[in-house]
């Protein structure tokens, strides 16, 4: 019997929650966007019966297909925002004989180059007639009868084994990864994210999706003076993104005609603090349009000559809803570490120019006045020119599964 359980054994996926925990009353809402997102992933992949108990959300494949998938999905879990660890168990009967003999037969490659281990035990059934410290010593000493090299280590272990005795039946497991963490991703209300073909933007749309923000986005481009593949560029880092997100809408718009002008009629010092000027009005209007409660930029205090204290006042009051900036305290280090943790990193390195790199002063001003702002600014028709440029917006939703989609305007 114990051999046809151990052949025959059901691999599952347990998801850990984090912070969800500590929700209270809305707890519950947050575990139905958790689950409907791995539903939603799971329907593209296989059959797998999906629910959640006592603070873990399991993942078990109905059918061998879907078995033979369990890597795509274990992948995917570990991109759902609110995990902190995402693992694969061995189910049984809640047996201590038929749990040793998974443990001996399936654990010595899941703790093969471990040095040391410590057996965790979580009793949930407390019918079950071993305590908790029984069976952790009971399993620990089938690992050391199985497993070569390898000593217990209670206090600073290299892996963890677990065993846990659920109500229905009991899981093994090793070597728990981390989740994505955070909370649900939109959970927290929708945010427009100003995403350029840099390394800052796409890590500040990363940290807000994290914190269960819903992100639209806005790109701006200048073509001809940025190319097709400056765009193609911005709309793979937002295929990067759709990883935890699975799908985004980008909104691209033309700056061509505004920069121009700007070059021909304003000072020179000026430009760029003009020109974001008027990509902050242009992204602020959009987001009353799509029911966008915040503005999220990928700034970094002091990082560039656009970015000091009085220059990002200056586009501050142009905005009648919150300007979220998550790397506004990260130097460019910590930027790149996320950028690469998100396998954004290469992509956003590839030479093809923004529209920020079009025209860009030789002396940009780092300490501007409002006033004096205002007085190039007013050089120009403002407000047509920002209801203009939202005429040239072309609307692309990136998704995760499947090819991007063109899409009409409202």
């Amino acid at each position: 019997m114990i051999e046809n359980t151990v052949k025959n054994n059901k691999e599952v996926i347990l998801c850990k929650y984090g912070e969800v925990v500590l929700k209270g009353a809305n707890r519950s809402d947050f575990e139905k966007k958790m689950l409907k997102e791995l539903r939603l992933r799971a329907k593209r992949i296989g059959n797998y019966d999906i629910f959640y108990s006592q603070s873990t959300i399991y993942i078990e494949p109905t059918d061998e297909d879907a078995a033979d998938r369990i890597d795509e999905m274990y992948w995917h879990a570990k991109h759902v925002f609110g995990f902190v660890g995402v693992t694969r168990a061995y189910t049984c009967k809640k047996d201590m004989a038929e749990i040793c003999e998974i443990v001996r037969t399936l654990m010595p490659e899941k703790l093969k180059g471990y040095k040391t281990f410590k057996v965790e035990a979580k009793r949930s059934d407390k019918r079950f007639p071993l305590t908790s410290p029984q069976i952790s010593q009971e399993v620990g000493g089938v690992v050391l009868s199985c497993v070569r090299g390898i000593k217990v280590d209670v206090h600073n272990p290299e892996v963890i084994l677990r065993v846990e005795i659920r109500e229905k039946e009991a899981f093994i497991h090793a070597g728990q990864e981390r989740g994505a963490g955070g909370i649900p991703y939109g959970s927290s209300g929708r945010g427009l994210l100003l995403l350029s073909g840099g390394i800052d933007s796409p890590v500040a749309g990363y940290m807000m999706a994290k914190r269960g923000v819903q992100i639209e986005a806005i790109h701006f481009e200048s073509f001809p003076y940025t190319s097709e593949r400056a765009k193609e560029k911005v709309l793979e880092l937002a295929k990067i993104l759709t990883d935890y997100t699975l799908r985004i809408r980008v909104h691209v718009v033309s700056l061509t005609k505004i920069q121009e002008l700007i070059r021909d009629n304003c000072d020179e010092d000026y430009f760029t603090l003009l020109l974001r000027r008027y990509m902050m009005a242009i992204s602020v209007k959009l987001a009353h349009q799509y029911d966008c409660e915040a503005i999220i930029t990928g700034e970094s205090l002091g990082q560039v000559a656009s970015q000091t204290m009085k220059a990002i006042n200056v586009t501050n009051v142009l905005s009648d809803i919150p300007i979220y900036r998550p790397l506004i305290g990260m130097d460019k280090e910590e930027i790149i570490a996320i950028s690469r943790k998100i396998g954004a990193y290469e992509t956003s390195v590839l030479p093809f120019e923004d529209c920020c790199t079009v025209f860009t002063p030789r002396h940009p001003r780092t300490r501007p006045e409002l006033e004096t702002v205002l007085l190039e600014e007013n050089k120009l028709d403002f407000d047509a020119l920002v209801d203009e440029a939202l005429q040239t917006r072309q609307i692309v939703v990136v998704r995760h599964f499947g090819d991007n989609k063109e899409e009409s305007l409202d």
